[in-house]
């Protein structure tokens, strides 16, 4: 069978799509009106129609899918270029920084609900949990910033193992009330608390890293850099990295393990898998990644409050996965940007940006309930092969 020569190319597609995207970023992120931002919008949603329309959306999913390393590549790159762009843009900066640390939380649940089937509504609170023990470690201890980060997400483990055995013992909506009302307990706990500064909140200094000053900002032949673009490179490393694992274990029998615990668990019990060892490596690594998303993004926001990690934040976490698409890393970061950037954009939307996120969960069930970058179905046989 012929190919066509724009499926020979799949660098060429990948380049010329990352080109754009990263282009439509700058000028979103840039736009300072109101209609700005609603004429951007409306070239959004009729490029993606036509995209599907002509063809040029199924080219670049098997593009992708051929050359999986380049793609990755390039997304980075493009990241790595809005970066680079705004420089000595603050907001922009910024708002890249929230964008790719709650990526980095959302990896954690799309491991738990997306691949091992596990039901955690309290993302907030680990990603709070990470958040408080910075605040406290970087304040009254010299431990390294970077030793700070990973302690703060084996705390976030930690602490969630306590809901393990509860975890397990329970399934669908029981699960699920019991990750919530840890999530309330921990609001209200850190509330409470004095010595992690009650309502108010802790202040936090900023990141240090190899005597580094991330707050101080820096010069490079004679151009000034705005101090979130230490901060910015700091959430790609860490996105990136907490990427590459999730996709390894997804295509690891690791992953095809959590896939049958996910699917049916009887026939998983029924095959010799352990079902609760599955849960509890989902569980764990996903609080870890959350711990760790929400230690950066302490020090990025220099102040920590419970009013940060509230059900309401877990919720915004969840309606992220389920936009991007269920078990879907790559759907993450449109979604991420959806939720939280287009909200600061639109400023009449601010004050129901909640009721936004729940008509958007409620729009995303309806229409497209795979979400906006659906999981592929796994293949057990390589090209070629049959069973």
């Amino acid at each position: 069978m012929n190919t066509p020569s724009t499926f020979k190319k799949p660098a060429i597609v990948l380049a010329i799509a990352t080109l754009a995207i990263t282009v439509y970023m700058w000028l979103f992120l840039h736009a300072e009106t109101q209609l700005g931002v609603a004429i951007l919008l409306i070239t959004a949603v009729a490029a993606t129609i036509l995209s599907r329309r002509s063809g040029a959306t199924q080219q670049l999913e098997q593009s992708a899918a051929r050359r999986p390393g380049l793609a990755r590549l390039w997304a980075l790159g493009g990241i790595l270029a809005l970066v680079a762009a705004f420089y000595n843009e603050h907001f922009a900066l910024l708002m890249i920084c929230t964008v790719l640390l709650y990526t980095t939380a959302c990896l954690g649940l799309t491991l738990q609900f997306g691949f091992s089937g596990v039901a955690n509504f309290a993302g907030a609170a680990f990603f709070g949990i990470g958040s408080y023990t910075t605040a406290v470690m970087v304040t009254h201890t010299g431990v390294p910033h970077l030793l700070v980060i990973v302690l703060s997400g084996l705390m976030a483990a930690l602490i969630g193992s306590l809901l393990i055995l509860p975890v397990l013992r329970t399934r669908g909506h029981y699960a699920a009330l019991v990750t919530i009302a840890f999530g309330l307990l921990f609001k209200t706990f850190i509330e409470v608390n004095d010595v992690l500064g009650g309502p108010q909140g802790l202040q936090v200094p900023g990141m240090k890293l190899f005597g580094l000053a991330f707050n101080d900002g820096f010069s490079l032949f004679g151009i000034d850099f705005s101090f979130y673009v230490s901060y910015a490179l700091l959430s790609v490393a860490m996105a990136a990295g907490v990427f590459v694992i999730v996709k390894a274990l997804e295509r690891s029998w690791i992953g095809l393990s959590m896939d049958v615990v996910r699917t049916d668990e009887t026939a998983a019990a029924t095959f010799g898998l352990h079902i609760a060892r599955w849960k509890v490596v989902a569980f764990m690594m996903g609080n870890f990644f959350a711990g760790i998303a929400g230690s950066v993004y302490a020090m990025l926001m220099g102040f920590v409050a419970p009013n940060n990690f509230t059900f309401a934040d877990s919720l915004l976490m969840l309606s992220i996965v389920i936009l991007g698409g269920l078990g879907n890393p790559l759907g993450l970061i449109p979604a991420a940007i959806i939720v939280l950037v287009l909200p600061e954009k639109l400023q009449f939307i601010q004050e129901y940006r909640y009721l936004f996120y729940g008509v958007l969960v409620i729009a995303i069930l309806l229409f497209r309930p795979d979400g906006l970058l659906p999981r592929k179905t796994r293949l057990f046989f390589q090209r070629g092969e049959k069973a």
